[in-house]
């Protein structure tokens, strides 16, 4: 799908419309529909919404992840690599004793502390994005304060 340069390039515009952002969900590619949703599955316990092999969409907690199928391996050669998400949790702790036994099958960093008050862990899944998973381990500082 290509968007349309409206052409109004030189234009400054300021958003006025009132509306509410609900909620903003990641679309990740995949090579491999069935491994992807196995992935976010098992190892991170989101559940199918609605699933076929060109499009799913997986929720966990009211939170989804929409995955659409890539159009060829050299889609995927570009997404490898340079694509993130990063899901906070609440109960880091549990998951991370789920996700370590994981240690063979997947490309891991282990539980530690972050210098912008959040513990982590990094696991990549099979299309190359590597989530972030994390929780508030103290109160957040502003940007300032990391610095």
């Amino acid at each position: 799908m290509a968007l349309e340069d409206s052409g109004d390039a030189g234009m400054e515009t300021t958003m006025s419309a009132h509306y509410i952002a609900k909620k903003i969900s990641p679309m990740l590619a995949a090579a491999d529909m069935e491994e992807t949703l196995a992935f976010y599955g098992d190892v991170l316990g989101f559940e199918p919404m609605m699933k076929s092999p060109e499009y799913a969409i997986v929720e966990r907690d009211g939170q989804t992840i929409h995955f659409m199928k890539a159009a060829s391996e050299e889609v995927m050669k570009c997404v490898r690599g340079h694509t993130e998400i990063y899901i906070e949790v609440s109960g880091i702790g549990t998951l991370w004793e789920h996700v370590k036994t994981l240690r063979g099958r997947y490309r891991i960093r282990d539980l530690f502390e972050r210098d912008y008050g959040m513990t982590e862990f990094h696991i990549e899944d099979p299309n190359g994005c590597l989530v972030f998973v994390g929780e508030p381990t103290r109160a957040r500082t502003s940007l300032a304060d990391v610095k």
